[in-house]
């Protein structure tokens, strides 16, 4: 069921099916690039052990289910594509995108109670 959510989910982020789409979007391919990357920073998985409060909290989240990370790059993809529509960010607004979806996604992270993906509010995002 989850992983037919998220096929279903990046499909339409594929298709840029949802929301009213300018005629400059962010390319797809690069967008989860840089979405693999900021992840890798944000969760300090070039560390030995994270010292950040995300990195930690993945750790968590990863002890009980293996597929964590692509999970959270899913959601983090629909969080990044939801502000892209909410801000009506052009081009050169990628990296501030980027950068909220980081603070937001960090922020979900922290909050008490969270023991899955399916725990953070932006799940919800993957309809």
């Amino acid at each position: 069921m989850f992983l037919c959510i998220i096929t279903e989910s990046f499909q339409r982020l594929l298709n840029k099916q949802d929301g009213h789409r300018a005629e400059w979007e962010y390319p797809f391919a690069v967008a989860g690039i840089n979405i693999s990357f900021m992840l890798t920073q944000m969760l300090d998985l070039k560390a030995g052990y994270p010292s950040s409060l995300s990195g930690i909290c993945f750790l968590q989240l990863l002890e009980d289910d293996e597929m964590a990370f692509d999970n959270l790059f899913c959601v983090a993809f629909q969080m990044m594509d939801a502000q892209w529509l909410a801000k009506r960010a052009t081009y050169m607004e990628f990296n501030d995108v980027l950068k909220s979806t980081r603070m937001e996604l960090e922020l979900e992270l922290a909050l008490e109670g969270i023991s899955s993906v399916k725990d953070l509010p932006a799940y919800n995002l993957l309809r």
